[in-house]
C-alpha cells in the first residue's frame, strides 16, 4: 500500500430561508469534509461541527490535523476508534475510509459491512420551529409527505402540532423538542400529543435530567437523541427511552453506528436514524443503517438551497440509495 494523502476542507451550504430549534436558528449548513486518496482513488466523508457538542469547522480541523500521520500510514477503521473520541472529526474520517475501501475493492458497503443493501425509503421532513400559523402553513404547502418532523421547544407546542395535524391529516408525526421542555411540560403535553396522533416524541427534557422519564407514563414513545451519542452511552439511557436516535456525527462514523444499532437492538430499543444539517455526502452512509430503522431523518439536503452534483435522488420524500459517484 502507497502512503495516503488526507485533505481537510471547510465548507458552508446556504439553508433555503433559516433553519430554528429551540436552541437558535441558522441560515448555513457548516460541514468539513475529508478526502483520503489512496493508489490514485480517493474516498470521501462530511461531518457537520455542532456547537451543542463544543465542536466548530476550526475544532474539528484540529482534530482531523493531530490523527493525519495515523491516517496516512494506513490505520484501519477499528483503529480510528481507539485513537479518537466519538464526535464530528472521527465521523468524516471514518466515512472516508468506508468509501475508499469500496472504490479500491470494487465491494458495496453494505457487501463489506455484511448488512442488507439499502433501497428506496421514506425519509422524515422537517419543519423548523415557528409559530403555530406559520408552521400550520408550512404544514399545508407540504400535506403530502407522509411522515413529518417538527422542531418544538416552547408553550405553545399544542397549539403548533394542533395547526399541522388540521392543515397535513394525513401525514404521520414525529416531534423533537430539543431539551426544550420541563418535566411538567412532558405531563401535560403528552396525553394531548398523543391523541393527535404524534408517533414519537425526540428529546423533550435536557441531556443529564433524564431520570424522571422513568416516572412518567409513555403514552408517546421517547427518543432520545442529545442523551446518547455511542455504545459507551447506550446503558445510561436505555431505562428510560424507547429509541434511540443514531447519528453519525455523535457516533463518530458508521462503524461505531453499525455496533451502536445492534447493541440497541439487544436492548430492546427502538432505532432511528438521524442527521445533522448537512449535504447529501453527509447522509449517503446513514443510508446504510434504514434496516435497523423504524424512523429515518436524512432530509437534509431538502432544507438546503442547493445539494452536492449526484447528491441523493429524492421523489418527494422517497430517498434512493446514494450512487457510487457520491459515496460507497
Amino acid at each position: 500500500m502507497s502512503e495516503r494523502q488526507l485533505t481537510a476542507t471547510a465548507e458552508s451550504w446556504p439553508i433555503r430561508g433559516s433553519f430554528r430549534i429551540s436552541r437558535g436558528a441558522k441560515t448555513a449548513a457548516d460541514v468539513v469534509v475529508v478526502s483520503i486518496t489512496e493508489d490514485g482513488v480517493t474516498g470521501r466523508g462530511e461531518c457537520v461541527p455542532y456547537p451543542r457538542y463544543g465542536e466548530s469547522s476550526k475544532s474539528v480541523l484540529g482534530e482531523i490535523s493531530a490523527a493525519r500521520k495515523f491516517i496516512t500510514t494506513g490505520l484501519t477503521r477499528e483503529g480510528l476508534l481507539s485513537i479518537m473520541p466519538s464526535g464530528a472529526a472521527r465521523n468524516a474520517i471514518d466515512c472516508a475510509l468506508w468509501d475508499l475501501e469500496a472504490k479500491l475493492t470494487g465491494r458495496s458497503i453494505a457487501d463489506i459491512a455484511g448488512i442488507a443493501e439499502p433501497g428506496p425509503a421514506i425519509t422524515a421532513y422537517t419543519l423548523s420551529l415557528d409559530t403555530p400559523e406559520k408552521m400550520g402553513l408550512a404544514a399545508k404547502a407540504n400535506s403530502d409527505r407522509p411522515l413529518m418532523k417538527l422542531k418544538l421547544g416552547g408553550e405553545q407546542d399544542i397549539e403548533r402540532v394542533t395547526a399541522v395535524r388540521s392543515n397535513a391529516p394525513k401525514s404521520r408525526l414525529i416531534i423533537d423538542a430539543n431539551e426544550g421542555w420541563t418535566p411538567d411540560m412532558m405531563r401535560s403535553f403528552c396525553p394531548k400529543l398523543a391523541d393527535l396522533g404524534v408517533e414519537l416524541i425526540e428529546q423533550p427534557l435536557p441531556a443529564g435530567e433524564d431520570s424522571v422519564l422513568a416516572e412518567m407514563e409513555r403514552p408517546v414513545p421517547i427518543c432520545a437523541d442529545e442523551s446518547a451519542h455511542d455504545t459507551a452511552t447506550l446503558d445510561e439511557v436505555t431505562p428510560y427511552y424507547d429509541f434511540i436516535n443514531i447519528k453519525l456525527d455523535k457516533t463518530g462514523g458508521l462503524t461505531e453506528a453499525l455496533l451502536l444499532a445492534e447493541a440497541a437492538r439487544g436492548f430492546g430499543l427502538g432505532v432511528m436514524v438521524g442527521c445533522m444539517l448537512g449535504t447529501s455526502l453527509a447522509m449517503a452512509p446513514a443510508t446504510m443503517l434504514g434496516s435497523f430503522a423504524r424512523f429515518i431523518d436524512l432530509d437534509g439536503p431538502l432544507l438546503l438551497e442547493k445539494d452536492r452534483e449526484q447528491g441523493l435522488r429524492f421523489e418527494g420524500s422517497v430517498m434512493h440509495p446514494p450512487s457510487r459517484e457520491l459515496w460507497g
